[in-house]
């Protein structure tokens, strides 16, 4: 398995991935976020690559305060090989280089696996009776797949 930066030729493998893995929200569009990504601290969007084929990636940001986590997705077929947590142990090690202090994801309630990986990495549930607000700034277009 290689793990590395993202490249424009991978665009289209990306969404794809995005796609299989249920990662695309009907309020973002996902070339639009990979755009933005581009624009916009790149080195924190990695890719997992085996022989070659595009199975892993995550999106991380940082804004001088917190981390963030974004768009983790591996293949179907390569999940449980330590795909996810090698990406994400690469992007903190990327984040604590930038002298990141902490890092924030959202995980779905529903999303068992996940919660229980996140927990093995020592990440801690911090939903203290709180709520989680947005704020769209930018409306994109519609957009179909």
């Amino acid at each position: 398995m290689e793990i590395r930066v993202f490249r424009q030729d991978d665009f289209e493998a990306i969404i794809t991935l995005w796609e299989r893995c249920d990662l695309i929200s009907p309020d973002n569009d996902p070339e639009i976020d990979i755009e933005r990504k581009i624009n916009h601290s790149p080195d924190l969007f990695l890719i997992a690559e085996v022989a070659g084929e595009l199975v892993g990636s995550v999106m991380g940001g940082y804004d001088g305060h917190r981390g963030s986590l974004y768009y983790l997705g591996v293949h179907p077929d390569f999940r449980g090989r330590g795909i996810a947590n090698a990406l994400i142990s690469r992007l903190e090690k990327k984040l604590i280089a930038k002298g990141c202090p902490q890092i924030t994801l959202v995980v779905p309630e529903e999303n068992d696996a996940t919660i229980c990986m996140f927990e093995k990495l020592l990440y801690e549930d911090q939903n203290q009776e709180s709520t989680t607000y947005t704020k769209r700034l930018i409306v994109d277009q519609d957009f179909d797949l």
